[in-house]
């Protein structure tokens, strides 16, 4: 491969557009086709990206000379994108999450490996400067002993048809947890409603549970009446939030905590706030800069497949509670088999049929 890597995104709705502007920004990059099925979408790609080539069919593209494809399409239709352009030698970023089931996921991830492609998930936030400080101090102990975690992410909308909220948002927290953590947990337990629609779950929460005893909260909800966006870590020594909506003061640390006496008595400590210096840079510019790098060097990426297999193995884990009225359900029954990919314990279906143009092709 040259220097220059040649992209093609399919799906131009919400994420398609904001990831080429980001890809057209990198010198080594180059947005070479434009794939979605509405036509009136492909019209105005075609004025913002002359040089591209656009297309309804996601056919045209996988037949192109493109190194890589960026899908950006509802959940349904990620494994089927995904397999064909892997199979037509292309290397692959896939919006999160990187499948609906954890066997499709495990399916890409043997493919990928073995047939030496880039496989990589859009899990933006594992770029963000923010997170990656949290992440920092929690492995540099800096906090001390973790307690609990709380994540909240709210807002009025966007509804889906095809997926619930916990799926549509919970996906971003699972990442970070997973990613600033550096462990999953052992189990989940899922209470949630569909107040508007019974049979798609509009308001959601997790409880996680973590080898270690530490326990996370993730809250997710479209029926809220106000942005939210934040982390909230709970330990012994230091407390930390993480609000991403807020851009001067993403990160807050806070020298306070409670302990228990020998009386036992709780003493509690009250100390400085404290707020680091961040310097900022889009994570979505970082993801794409990753993933091009990774094809360029042959390295592997933050948000590899296996990363993303590990999302939804617990997004699989939490439905599955959902449908048992909210039993606590152990991720030893949704395992892996990511260590026998490489020895071609999964078998994978080789196929050169493409893929049918009418499977959805709008960013989800």
């Amino acid at each position: 491969m040259g220097n220059q890597v040649r992209f093609g995104v399919i799906g131009w709705g919400y994420w398609g557009p904001k990831i080429a502007r980001n890809i057209s920004s990198l010198s080594y990059a180059t947005m070479s086709f434009i794939c979605d099925m509405d036509e009136n979408r492909l019209a105005q790609v075609a004025m913002d990206y002359p040089m591209a080539r656009v297309s309804a069919q996601p056919a045209d593209l996988f037949a192109s000379d493109v190194d890589c494809v960026v899908i950006a399409t509802p959940v349904r239709t990620h494994y089927a994108l995904a397999r064909e352009a892997l199979l037509r030698g292309k290397h692959v970023l896939v919006e999160k999450p990187l499948t609906a089931s954890v066997a499709e996921a495990e399916e890409l991830v043997a493919l990928a490996e073995r047939s030496h492609l880039v496989l990589m998930v859009g899990h933006t936030f594992e770029y963000s400067p923010a997170v990656n400080e949290l992440r920092t101090l929690v492995r540099e102990g800096e906090l001390g002993r973790i307690y609990c975690i709380e994540t909240e992410r709210l807002n009025l909308g966007l509804f889906r048809n095809d997926i619930d909220v916990i799926w549509d948002l919970a996906p971003h927290d699972v990442s970070i947890l997973n990613y600033v953590l550096g462990e999953e947990p052992i189990s989940v337990r899922v209470s949630a409603h569909g107040h508007l629609r019974a049979a798609i779950a509009d308001n959601a929460h997790l409880d996680l549970q973590y080898a270690n005893g530490a326990t996370a909260h993730i809250h997710v909800s479209w029926m809220h009446p106000t942005k939210v966006r934040r982390v909230t870590l709970i330990a012994d020594d230091r407390m930390a939030v993480y609000d991403d909506t807020n851009p001067q003061e993403m990160l807050r640390l806070f020298n306070k905590g409670a302990d228990v006496g020998a009386d036992p008595v709780i003493s509690y400590r009250h100390g400085a706030i404290t707020i680091p210096h961040i310097e900022w840079v889009e994570p979505l510019r970082l993801e794409c800069e990753d993933f091009a790098n990774a094809i360029r060097n042959g390295t592997t990426p933050r948000a590899h497949g296996g990363v993303g297999l590990a999302v939804v193995r617990i997004l699989a884990a939490a439905q599955e509670s959902l449908l048992s009225g909210g039993a606590v359900v152990s991720l030893a029954s949704h395992a892996t088999l990511v260590e026998g990919a490489s020895t071609g314990a999964l078998r994978v279906a080789q196929t050169n049929a493409p893929v049918d143009a009418q499977t959805g092709v709008h960013a989800g």
